[in-house]
């Protein structure tokens, strides 16, 4: 299966996550602003920029401001990349692909597509951001756990899985930027308890605190921290499992058609490329820049795929 099925497939899966991750970038951004010293909004301004969301937040609006922030990238419909236009850009590729999907895949995707019109067809007030978000992002995760369980095992699971974690990986470097950008007000906070509840913050907002508790205890800081969302190949949202997952769909394609194209090269240097360092390593070369070039690998075989399997023929 070549072309326009594998392009909606991947597309819709993609869209799909990336509605979830968006609702818990703003997560991470309302919780950052709550252990923030300063009461300014233009802490939004990088929060936007990790989402790749400013320059058209810009153009459409005259004043950074929280409220003005949320609904862009939660409900606005000039905004591509909003939850709202994102979820219904994945039902909309669920309709182009209906035949290759289960019955129960599309009820699920057309019932997250209903479920974010209702909640986001007024602005969202701050007392009821909070459930909003978990409510999207339920409903997006049910969708994954459908196609997991009624999927068959063939060629179109392998291109919805592909679109899934490339998608997360970038989102999950695009949360961890954050860090990078707003959460420290000072240099002098490094290491203070205000550090500490910020990285907790970004644990929360990907899911991942109940995990990294278990391996670490309480005694974990950055640096560990680092290391369980960036190469810690077990929990489920970091840069190393997404890569490992998308190696291992592609290698199944490679199987089905006998070839092996570039695309699998591609997600091969990564893996031994940047995610083969230790956290030390990555700490020394930065960690801003060491997301920039995963980010700068990602985009790269996203587009390489679109070549290998003709997307747009």
């Amino acid at each position: 299966m070549l072309g326009k099925t594998a392009n909606g497939l991947f597309w819709m899966y993609r869209y799909l996550e990336r509605a979830e991750n968006t609702a818990r970038l703003i997560e991470t951004g309302q919780r950052i602003a709550l252990t923030r010293l300063s009461q300014s909004d233009e802490e939004w301004r990088s929060v936007l920029q990790s989402a790749g969301a400013l320059p058209g937040f810009d153009t459409a609006y005259e004043a950074l401001t929280k409220d003005n922030a949320i609904d862009w990238m939660l409900r606005n419909q000039d905004n591509p990349s909003s939850v709202k236009s994102c979820i219904a850009a994945a039902r909309q590729n669920a309709r182009l692909v209906r035949t290759a999907i289960t019955g129960d895949v599309w009820e699920a995707t057309n019932a997250a597509h209903m479920t974010a019109e209702k909640l986001l067809a007024r602005k969202v007030t701050e007392r009821d951001l909070p459930n909003t978000l978990r409510r999207l992002r339920e409903n997006t995760a049910l969708v994954r756990g459908v196609t997991l369980g009624t999927m068959l095992r063939n060629e179109i699971f392998d291109f919805s899985r592909i679109g899934t974690f490339l998608e997360r990986a970038d989102n999950t470097a695009r949360i961890l930027d954050v860090k990078y950008y707003v959460l420290l007000p000072a240099s002098s906070a490094v290491g203070t308890s205000i550090d500490n509840v910020q990285w907790e913050t970004i644990l929360r907002s990907l899911s991942a605190r109940g995990g990294f508790r278990m391996e670490y205890g309480a005694g974990g800081g950055p640096r560990e921290i680092a290391q369980f969302l960036i190469l810690d190949s077990r929990m489920p949202r970091s840069l190393s499992f997404c890569a490992k997952k998308i190696c291992d769909n592609l290698g199944y394609l490679c199987q089905d058609y006998g070839t092996r194209p570039s695309a699998m090269d591609l997600a091969d240097d990564l893996r031994q490329g940047p995610l083969a360092q230790s956290i030390d390593e990555i700490f020394e070369f930065g960690l801003h820049e060491f997301i920039q070039e995963a980010q700068q690998r990602l985009a790269a075989l996203t587009q390489q795929i679109e070549l290998d399997y003709r997307f747009y023929e």
